[in-house]
């Protein structure tokens, strides 16, 4: 899911409502490879029982549901048709803000830490020094379980708990990605098919990696989009307060604006409106997230390294988080497979078919 919107949450009774926009994600295939990759995540899903209507189509068919889109060089694709889609995050995250607030008495301290103290035989976290970010002041807090969900600072906030570097890699770094907001005049051809999207599905150049997606009301023409940057200049932002300040336009120049010409020729002429950056809790180990208590402080619990994803599964991390924290083992979901083991043994889990 990617949100875009910084709307307030609103509330119909007591439902929050975060403005699910159900249009999918469609990912594309222009190789036998990706063909056959397609095929085999499209089982998976089945297999699970996935309860969203998933559809693998052929080049006629993508042709036919989506005039605006270039085929030349497309194989197969697979739509999600329902449950799927894209919502406002922050009126989510407000959401659970409010409930954990008015309902399960949890208690928000604007404040960082700025210091730890760990018993140095259990190598336990036993106190935590926070600053105050309104009044400035400092207090020491006991404590007996603390969780890293820093996100993109996880890495940062490892240094200070373990009071320097730990012996065990923490691979998690901040990111920067960038996304963009364009606009295209809508229109048709002689045969009054649209040659630009009147809804366009989360479309995914297999060629670039290049993303977009209708952007607001559909019909209005307006679009975001994005793609990681190529390898060799995807680094640890170090100083975000500056790297942060505008998106990467060259990421724009030369990637992203020719592959939506190429996948929809009605890009050709668009107004790019806006953009900005944004950091991704990176895992450089395989991308995935790490849900486990630290091998070397026993009550650390991690919930880190999503990679781009967090906001899809935050809530299962977050139930599997209270899981550990409450029995110290999985119940609902085993989520064993993202133990921290699988870094120290150098056995990574790489997923399939991502964007």
């Amino acid at each position: 899911t990617m949100g875009t919107s910084t709307t307030t949450t609103t509330t119909t009774g007591s439902i929050p409502q975060v403005h699910f926009v159900e249009h999918g994600y469609l990912f594309l295939a222009s190789t036998d490879a990706g063909v056959q990759q397609l095929a085999r995540n499209h089982q998976v899903q089945q297999e699970a029982n996935c309860n969203v209507h998933i559809d693998l189509l052929s080049r006629t068919e993508l042709k036919d549901q989506f005039p605006w889109l270039n085929t030349e060089d497309i194989q197969m694709g697979s739509l999600g048709r329902s449950g799927e889609g894209w919502f406002d995050p922050w009126a989510l995250l407000m959401a659970w803000k409010d409930k954990n607030i008015r309902d399960l008495g949890v208690i928000y301290k604007h404040a960082k830490p700025i210091d730890a103290r760990r018993n140095p035989n259990s190598g336990r976290l036993e106190e935590i020094l926070l600053q105050d970010m309104t009044t400035n002041t400092t207090e020491w807090i006991a404590v007996h379980q603390v969780v890293n969900a820093a996100g993109a600072y996880a890495h940062d906030l490892m240094q200070l708990l373990g009071q320097g570097p730990l012996t065990s890699p923490f691979p998690v770094r901040p990111r920067k990605r960038s996304m963009f907001y364009f606009h295209c005049q809508l229109n048709q051809d002689e045969q009054g098919l649209a040659v630009v999207p009147h809804i366009a599905p989360l479309t995914i150049d297999p060629l670039t990696g290049v993303y977009f997606r209708t952007e607001g009301q559909p019909g209005a023409g307006n679009f975001v989009c994005g793609v990681s940057p190529p390898a060799h200049q995807d680094v640890d932002c170090l100083d975000p307060n500056e790297e942060l300040r505008n998106a990467d336009h060259d990421l724009w120049d030369t990637i992203i604006w020719p592959a939506l010409y190429h996948r929809v020729p009605a890009f050709g002429n668009i107004k790019l409106l806006s953009s900005w950056a944004g950091l991704y809790e990176y895992n450089t180990f395989d991308q995935n997230a790490i849900i486990d208590f630290h091998p070397e402080i026993p009550n650390l619990l991690l919930v880190n390294g999503f990679s781009g994803h967090g906001l899809q599964h935050s809530p299962a991390a977050g139930q599997a988080a209270a899981e550990l924290l409450q029995s110290g083992h999985f119940a609902t979901l085993d989520l064993s497979i993202f133990s921290y083991d699988r870094i120290l043994q150098g056995k990574p889990i790489l997923e399939q078919g991502i964007v």
